[in-house]
């Protein structure tokens, strides 16, 4: 048997391939957009993918099943469970509790394990070459290492009342009734791992084992006391700020995402033609260049998403395809960087990206206002916004600010002020800069705190020190 992970730093999210080694055939669990390493895995292992299938309705990433199944013919499974408002709303064939996938000598048996979603499913595998017996659980959103998909994103990113305790008490009976009803040796392998938003304190090793987990996790004392109030009181408490496209996500996810097919290659655009289309505002400029370059002068208008390892992140919390139909121009070196970028932002479901330039030569340009620290008190901002996480917020904040996550100030702006100067900070300035540069595009007049929070603190400090000697 094969099980491979595919995991997108980006986005902190594993999905799986398994294959029988002996028929050729594979499923592939939890699929992102960008597909190629799914059909360059099965290609360098000589196998064919049959079968395509995700744990539940995802809310952080757009969801790559319809995309690969129209790619290789493959046969789309999905969960029928969860009651008539969490069905999908294309045609794939349905999963119930106990339902299962045969590959070869390989069986895959879906588990109903709701709590972070009503409809979610979890894969226990049995490699029928090796033993008669599971000895895997793919346990997508359910179960991760050190921790449990959080219960209340519904309420978060999906518009819901109140479903995080019911999800709660559903994640504890799930536990109590599938989870650890199963040997310990079962290796469980989670669909996220650290920096997920998805849960509060995802580890960041790849996998654990269901009797590791029953031994050493936070939840455990309270299923071994059969205590469902504690677990739902520490399970519920300082969950991280929910992305806002996570509703987004959830809504495509739902219906069935876009199939985009073949994508070609990004085109090279002639800078004059990119003037004029900024001109008449027919496109969206994406800096992706590093904050610290940014501020030395950048595209008038433009985003900044920064290239590498968050652009999925990022670009999901600076542009809404629901909201700016505008398509988008990249600033990349070559065609290779553009490409790698656009598959980035199609995992958000970002798809209508026009080219991409290695220049700014003959483009409109602006420099972004930066302040530094010693010149904020006293200056007279309408607001001073900490774009930060709640629980950093919590931790120490510049006196009189308001938080306002980067991920959701977009989707928020009614909780800005419609005149005067914005003056906004995160920890070291690279959120910072991505939920300005959107501000800026809306309209909104933003100065970026020079060095974020930890420059105002380093110079509090400083001056702390001098008045104390």
């Amino acid at each position: 048997m094969l099980l491979e992970r595919i995991y997108d730093e980006d986005l902190a999210q594993a999905g799986y391939m398994i294959g029988c080694q002996a028929k050729g055939e594979a499923i592939v669990v939890d699929a992102r957009r960008d597909i190629a390493p799914y059909l360059e895995l099965a290609a360098a292992n000589g196998m064919k993918i049959v079968a395509v299938t995700e744990t539940h309705i995802h809310a952080d990433y757009l969801s790559g099943t319809r995309e690969l199944a129209a790619a290789t013919g493959a046969t789309m499974y999905v969960s029928g469970e969860g009651g008539d408002d969490w069905q999908y709303g294309f045609e794939a064939e349905r999963l119930q509790d106990g339902s299962q996938i045969a590959l070869g000598n390989i069986t895959i048996k879906a588990l109903h394990t709701p709590g972070h979603t009503p409809e979610h499913l979890s894969f226990l595998v049995t490699d029928g070459a090796f033993a008669d017996q599971p000895g895997y659980l793919l346990s997508g959103d359910f179960v991760f290492a050190g921790d449990l998909g959080r219960p209340d994103l519904l309420d978060e990113a999906a518009g819901g009342v109140n479903t995080r305790f019911e999800g709660a008490r559903l994640l504890f009976k799930s536990l109590q009734e599938k989870f650890l009803t199963l040997p310990d040796h079962v290796q469980v392998h989670p669909g996220h791992g650290s920096g997920s938003a998805c849960g509060k304190a995802l580890g960041s090793i790849p996998s654990t084992t269901v009797g590791y987990e029953r031994l050493f996790s936070w939840w455990a004392p309270y299923l071994a006391a059969n205590d469902e109030e504690g677990f739902v009181n520490e399970l519920l408490d300082g969950q991280p700020d929910a992305h806002a496209y996570f509703g987004r996500m959830k809504r495509q996810n739902r219906q069935g995402p876009a199939v985009m097919g073949e994508r070609g290659e990004l085109p090279q655009l002639d800078n004059a033609g990119i003037a004029e289309d900024l001109a008449a505002d027919r496109i969206t400029f994406v800096d992706t260049r590093h904050n610290a370059e940014v501020h030395e002068g950048t595209v008038a208008g433009s985003l900044n998403v920064p290239a590498g390892g968050k652009m999925a992140t990022y670009g999901a919390w600076a542009y809404n395809p629901e909201a700016d139909s505008r398509p988008l121009v990249l600033l990349a070196p070559d065609q290779a960087a553009a490409r790698e970028m656009w598959d980035h932002l199609v995992r958000v479901g970002i798809d209508d990206v026009a080219g991409f330039t290695p220049t700014l030569d003959g483009l409109p340009m602006e420099t972004p206002k930066v302040l530094d620290p010693k010149g904020l008190e006293g200056f007279g901002a309408a607001l001073l916004l900490d774009v930060r996480n709640k629980g950093e917020f919590a931790a120490g904040n510049i006196p009189g600010s308001v938080q306002l996550s980067a991920s959701r100030v977009l989707w928020h702006t009614d909780q800005l002020p419609s005149d005067g100067v914005i003056v906004s900070y995160c920890q070291s300035g690279v959120r910072n800069s991505v939920a300005a540069s959107s501000l800026r595009r809306a309209g909104y007049d933003v100065v970026e705190l020079d060095g974020s929070y930890a420059g105002w603190k380093a110079w509090k400090d400083s001056q702390e020190t001098v008045s104390a000697g």
